[in-house]
């Protein structure tokens, strides 16, 4: 009998978009199209489509507990990724989880959807700050997340250093700020433990079709962390990844429709990276 060899493991600990576009839905998607195994602890429940968030149920830290040790205890995992964490409780609980994780952490601060809902309390926003940044292997924040997170406004690139440089100083040893909010390219800035820098510019796609672009970039780079590749190398196969994606995005419904993540696959152009 041939037994065949596991791809890398990615776990992803966020909640569930029933629309598809965003959250776990987004996260199993992307690392499918990458190559690894994704697996999942679920967080929350959300009633979500293409107009926005109708509403949301957290899980019991109980179960979102046993979900992790059921899949780190047994499987393994060579990379892990946070998404939506939605309250005190949980942030905390996936905080002590993670103080030993055997893995990359990448977080993506999760606190507002595309639509403008909220997808996190805002008196938990100190303990993502306290809690779980500090045991963040990179940090993805988009620019509203940098205020939410540090105070600091970022309304043009010159601002992005001080902006990573304020949040890595909060614990996570890279930290990449998103300024996909600016005007002009759509440019990201990564900032390593010993202060190096790295600048990942992209074409802006004419395309509204864009839900699930942060949990889909995060997702990426947790992928590319788990086959190995150090993180600036990660970070620019993840960015050239999502860029295609934003490109494909779809209408669905009669909102903001998703990033294409088979957009390689649909289009021929996968390469194994």
């Amino acid at each position: 009998m041939t037994t065949n060899t596991a791809p890398p493991r990615v776990l992803t600990v966020a909640g569930s978009d029933s629309g598809g576009g965003a959250g776990i839905q987004a996260d199993l998607k992307t690392m499918l199209a990458l190559g690894v195994h994704g697996m999942s602890v679920i967080t929350a429940v959300t009633a979500q489509n293409s107009l926005g968030v109708q509403g949301y149920w957290e899980l019991p830290a109980e179960a979102v507990r046993a979900q992790y040790r059921s899949v780190v205890d047994d499987i393994g995992v060579q990379a892990i990724k946070t998404g939506m964490l939605a309250s005190i409780e949980l942030v905390e609980t996936v905080s002590a989880l993670l103080t030993d994780a055997p893995a990359p952490v990448v977080v993506d601060p999760v606190g507002v959807s595309k639509h403008g809902d909220a997808l996190l309390a805002a008196e938990a926003v100190a303990t993502v700050r306290e809690r779980l940044l500090p045991v963040a292997t990179l940090v993805t924040p988009n620019l509203h997340e940098v205020t939410q997170l540090t105070g600091l406004e970022v309304t043009d690139e010159s601002r992005m250093l001080d902006a990573a440089k304020a949040l890595r100083d909060l614990g996570p040893r890279w930290t990449l700020i998103k300024g996909g909010h600016l005007e002009g390219e759509a440019a990201d800035l990564l900032l390593g433990p010993t202060g190096e820098t790295h600048w990942y510019r992209a074409p802006r796609h004419d395309n509204r079709h864009t839900h699930g672009t942060g949990c889909t970039l995060a997702s990426a780079i947790a992928s590319q962390l788990a086959k190995g590749e150090p993180m600036p190398t990660a970070v620019a196969n993840a960015k050239s990844y999502v860029t295609g994606a934003i490109e494909h995005g779809f209408a669905l419904g009669s909102g903001i429709g998703p990033v294409d993540h088979f957009w390689e696959q649909r289009n021929g152009r996968f390469q194994t990276r």
